[in-house]
């Protein structure tokens, strides 16, 4: 796991995640890379016990709540797995200008990799209450209605608040209320 203060102690109890790009790169306005996202997550939920209890996918990062029997080992497979078919992605589709940033924006350290597409670490933070739970969810949903990219949350289609409004929903989560 990268180098944060945010550390997730206790697996079994949800957790409020973000994930943020490196540079904050514009690159979830792309579809197709947003889907890597969610395949993993679906691949997650099936094989790995993951519960996501709300989401929202930005154009430079995202955030989550979620929970696992190893949250820790998940988070960083998620970040490792959809980093890989992002990267493989862009090179498919020659995108050398984002591919050039994310050569360019690779900490040194990172000496196995060309490129670098996520920040280190995650800013977990325990979700340890009921009125967390719905803090966190409220922010989440809310976030893109503060851009003002959208007048309600459920307009958004990279978020967990269609499934709370009762509409169809990317990929299912398991809802807290």
């Amino acid at each position: 796991m990268g180098r944060s203060r945010y550390t997730i102690t206790e697996p079994e109890k949800p957790h409020f995640l973000t994930c943020t790009l490196v540079e904050w790169l514009p690159l979830f306005v792309r579809p197709y890379l947003v889907d890597h996202l969610l395949n993993c997550w679906r691949y997650q939920q099936t094989h790995q016990q993951l519960k996501l209890y709300g989401y929202v996918i930005l154009e430079n990062h995202l955030h989550f709540v979620a929970q696992a029997p190893d949250l820790s080992k998940c988070l960083s497979q998620f970040k490792s797995f959809t980093a890989r078919q992002i990267i493989d992605d862009l090179q498919n589709r020659g995108a050398e200008r984002a591919l050039k940033r994310l050569r360019f924006s690779k900490r040194a350290h990172k000496e196995d990799r060309v490129y670098q597409m996520w920040q280190e670490g995650a800013h977990a933070e325990m979700v340890y209450s009921e009125e967390v739970m719905r803090q966190k969810l409220d922010y989440i949903h809310n976030n893109p209605v503060k851009r003002g990219y959208v007048e309600l949350p459920e307009h958004w289609r990279y978020s967990s608040a269609r499934n709370y409004a009762g509409l169809d929903g990317l990929i299912e989560v398991q809802r807290w209320y």
